[in-house]
């Protein structure tokens, strides 16, 4: 069945601190109302979205503003802090990836805590600055990573899993076009959706692909126009009533002329 992405809203999120900023992944609550934001600064956010009767996001409160750290409690370095993926998990468990250190690390506590970094000599081959830069996780806890690149413009894009303590590559999905790998979620329906972005000099366009967790049944849900958002990089993908909503964050770049957008789009089948 076919469906079609239509925008309910988009929300302009600011706060008066240095490190915020840079949003490049988030993660809905069931309800709609909690939320964790990932900075690709090495900074997790928790709060929540106030919604009016429409579903539209109105205003957001942060309960809680971190940085992440190592198993020992220390900050992570600037070399280890940029982190861009975002995935939460069952039992709330909440994994990030990172691009710099090509590895993933596990959320261990409220403070900002997080595991050793769980990584693969396969990633060595990964292109500096441009790996990690999605990570999703199923209802069984298997983790799911996408790097931003390729290394080629003909070569599909590797989704490396992690299960049982051991790595390998599930499938790949083809590149199509200038777009590169922004972020990705598994859905409600067990379907992987890879939000993608390609910018063009003025600005970004963004681009949703849906997949079969076996990487077939591909479907382009949303590509958009140039500028019609700013640069989309984080997306959480959860029931509402009777839609499917594509929550997705937007990553200022720590620039003035940029912003911080939260836009949501329903999921409606034909």
């Amino acid at each position: 069945m076919a469906q079609d992405a239509i925008l309910r809203g988009s929300f302009i999120w600011e706060v008066d601190d240095a490190d915020f900023g840079g949003f490049s992944g988030i993660e809905i609550s069931n309800d709609g109302r909690g939320f964790f934001a990932l900075s690709d600064r090495g900074h997790l956010a928790q709060g929540g979205l106030v919604r009016d009767d429409e579903g539209r996001i109105t205003s957001v409160t942060v309960d809680s503003f971190v940085r992440l750290r190592g198993p020992a409690r220390v900050p992570l370095a600037r070399a280890q802090s940029d982190s861009e993926g975002l995935a939460l998990g069952p039992a709330g468990r909440l994994f990030i990836s990172f691009e710099w250190t090509h590895g993933l690390r596990e959320l261990t506590s409220a403070i900002g805590e997080t595991g050793p970094l769980i990584t693969s000599p396969d990633f060595a081959a990964l292109q500096s600055n441009a790996s990690l830069e999605a990570v999703a996780i199923d209802e069984e806890g298997t983790l799911y990573t996408i790097p931003e690149r390729s290394g080629l413009a003909t070569r599909p894009f590797p989704v490396h899993r992690y299960r049982n303590g051991a790595w390998d590559i599930a499938f790949t999905i083809p590149r199509r076009g200038s777009f590169l790998v922004a972020g990705a979620d598994i859905g409600p329906d067990g379907r992987l959706y890879v939000l993608e972005r390609d910018f063009v000099g003025l600005g970004f366009r963004s681009r949703v692909r849906r997949f079969a967790m076996d990487g077939t049944d591909e479907v382009t849900l949303l590509e958009t126009g140039l500028l019609k958002h700013d640069n989309l990089e984080g997306i959480s993908v959860w029931q509402d009533h009777e839609a499917l909503v594509m929550t997705l964050i937007s990553d200022d770049n720590f620039r003035g002329l940029q912003k911080t957008e939260i836009v949501e789009y329903l999921l409606t089948s034909d």
